[in-house]
């Protein structure tokens, strides 16, 4: 059947509909992923201290488990993604999600439940990978950088909401049982969703090679990684240790909630007001806007040392990132293949939890050696140093490598001054 490229047909794909039935269904199911995930992240360190009487560095150990597994498998998610069904990839990596939730309901012992952790990080860090490529599958082309950009809203809201959620469920109830099965039917409610959704035809890719690198690291975007990373580690730290920052050196010991909540606030504001100038294909100017504002709450973080420059830099830190993290994500996917795509995902996932880990690694170190003052210092450098490699290197890097087309002579304009 031949391709239909009339000027009607043409204007019909531009006018294409971002929040088509497909796009929202996969939104939901990301929104599912991570509140089921989340729901119950903040209260293991309790769970585990109450249930197992187990010790703080025993607790860390137990924990970390899942993002070892979770940054191990981002590259073969890739691989699997671009190279095989990707319904059924979907479908079966949700499912087993799904099933690990059950093991912490059945986990009679430390060891088990260290066991599950573990495991749990494998179809989290692979669902996650399969859902976001999907996503790309089922946006029209004309608005992809666009969808992108609000596609992340749906972890951000859930990651912003779930742990407040869980607390108050807790306090309300003080049963951790209950709210495993709330995980559970949860994953199992973003489970069904996933089986329902509707997936284009992927052409075949013709010539592709058996087997490369490529198949498992986005090398095209090497320099895109490295920087990335940087901004990872800066996030890896401001998360982990933000609590104990405020209640040992500022005297705040209940404001980690709001810290949360207005950092998530910017998350979404970002998104929502950076989607316009991605639909424009203006990735690098939305990156490089992001990183500056990031630069400024880190460094009010660091260097000012009162509590109102606490949660202002919680607002700062939410809007620089919402406004850097998509544009990365969109650079990634267009310097890729279209049979890319799920590597593309991986990689950037790949480089800013390679980063995150790093940074929980140095931050701790930092912290019990000089103090958490000095590594607030240290994530403010970093940031600096990840703002001038993307605007001195990174951003022609991008440009050099780039893929995506210009759909009309606008954009190209766009993309030139980007």
């Amino acid at each position: 059947m031949k391709r239909n490229n009339t000027p009607a047909a043409q204007t019909a794909t531009q006018s294409a509909r971002l929040w088509n039935r497909e796009y929202i269904k996969v939104m939901t199911c990301n929104f599912l992923l991570f509140f089921a995930f989340y729901l119950l992240t903040p209260l293991l360190p309790l769970y585990l201290d109450e249930q197992f009487h187990a010790d703080k560095d025993l607790i860390g150990l137990v924990l970390s488990g899942y993002v070892i597994a979770t940054l191990l498998i981002r590259p073969f998610s890739g691989f699997v993604v671009d190279s095989f069904d990707r319904k059924r990839v979907l479908t079966l990596c949700f499912l087993f999600f799904f099933i690990c939730f059950t093991g912490y309901i059945g986990a009679g012992t430390l060891l088990m439940f260290a066991i599950v952790r573990t495991l749990h990080g494998i179809p989290f860090g692979a669902t996650t990978v399969a859902n976001s490529t999907v996503a790309i599958d089922v946006l029209p082309s004309a608005r992809r950088n666009e969808g992108i950009g609000y596609y992340g809203l749906s972890n951000n809201i859930a990651m912003a909401v779930a742990p407040s959620a869980g607390i108050y469920i807790y306090h309300a109830t003080s049963d951790f049982s209950l709210l495993f099965w709330l995980s559970l039917a949860l994953a199992f409610a973003g489970f069904l969703c996933s089986t329902t959704v509707k997936f284009p035809v992927r052409a075949k890719v013709e010539g592709k090679p058996k087997l490369s690198l490529d198949h498992f690291f986005l090398t095209k975007g090497w320099l895109l990684a490295v920087n990335i990373c940087f901004f990872g580690l800066c996030w890896g730290v401001m998360s982990n240790y933000v609590a104990i920052y405020g209640k040992q050196e500022l005297n705040i010991t209940d404001g980690t909630g709001l810290f949360f909540m207005l950092l998530s606030t910017g998350l979404v504001i970002s998104r929502l007001f950076g989607a316009r100038s991605l639909r424009a294909g203006k990735m690098t100017r939305n990156a490089t806007v992001g990183v500056l504002i990031s630069l400024a709450g880190y460094g009010v973080f660091a260097f000012v040392g009162q509590p109102w420059a606490y949660y202002m830099a919680a607002l700062l830190i939410g809007l620089g990132n919402g406004q850097m993290y998509p544009a990365f994500l969109n650079m990634f996917i267009a310097v890729a293949r279209h049979d890319q795509r799920g590597t593309a995902n991986s990689s950037i996932l790949i480089a800013w939890d390679l980063g995150m880990g790093i940074g929980i690694l140095l931050g701790g170190v930092i912290a019990e050696n000089i103090g958490f003052g000095a590594a607030f210092h240290f994530v403010a450098f970093m940031q600096a140093a990840g703002a001038l490699l993307f605007i001195l290197a990174t951003a022609a890097f991008f440009r050099r490598r780039r893929l995506d087309i210009p759909a009309n002579p606008q954009q190209a304009s766009d993309m030139h001054h980007s």
